[in-house]
């Protein structure tokens, strides 16, 4: 099994944007950059209304108010954080693959994922009935949250972890 993830890896550095990405002197650091940035906005939406569903915040709007506002902007920093991700896995993937943080940040990203899309963003509704968030939804905001922070801490991992192996290469 191993063997075929690392022929994975292999393909897809060798790809013309894993080569692109891994070669140039400007592409990493923009690559990274956007990917950030996407993270960013995928995470600070997300937990706005993960916040406000454990009643944390102004009240000016209910959580799901805020869940339908930010909605476009979740999807995007989700779609921007997952290509720049993608293509910072394409340019070291056998690198990366081999990191303990790496794959622990995606494990624990694929279940924040669907907690997210499946549960929270479909369930706020209900949720939120009577101007209260139920107990359910309080501990679905939670949840989430600690999974982002899981994720975050994983990747602070990774990066210190990276930075050492670059360093003695």
């Amino acid at each position: 099994m191993y063997d075929a993830v690392l022929a994975c890896c292999r393909w897809l550095e060798n790809t013309p944007w894993g080569v692109t990405v891994r070669d140039s002197s400007w592409m990493y650091p923009v690559v990274l950059w956007v990917h950030f940035s996407g993270l960013s906005m995928w995470l600070g939406t997300s937990l706005a209304v993960d916040l406000r569903l454990m009643g944390v915040g102004a009240r000016r709007q209910t959580a799901v108010e805020l869940s339908n506002g930010l909605f476009s902007w979740k999807w995007i920093g989700f779609g921007v954080s997952f290509v720049g991700g993608f293509l910072l896995l394409s340019a070291e993937a056998t690198t990366y693959v081999t990191n303990t943080s790496i794959r622990l940040k995606l494990a624990l990203l694929t279940p924040l994922a669907l907690t997210w899309h499946l549960v929270v963003q479909k369930n706020t509704r209900a949720w939120t009935q009577n101007e209260h968030t139920s107990a359910i939804g309080k501990w679905a905001g939670l949840i989430e949250f600690l999974f982002w922070i899981s994720v975050v801490t994983a990747s602070v991992g990774f990066l210190l972890t990276n930075a050492v192996v670059l360093r003695r290469t």
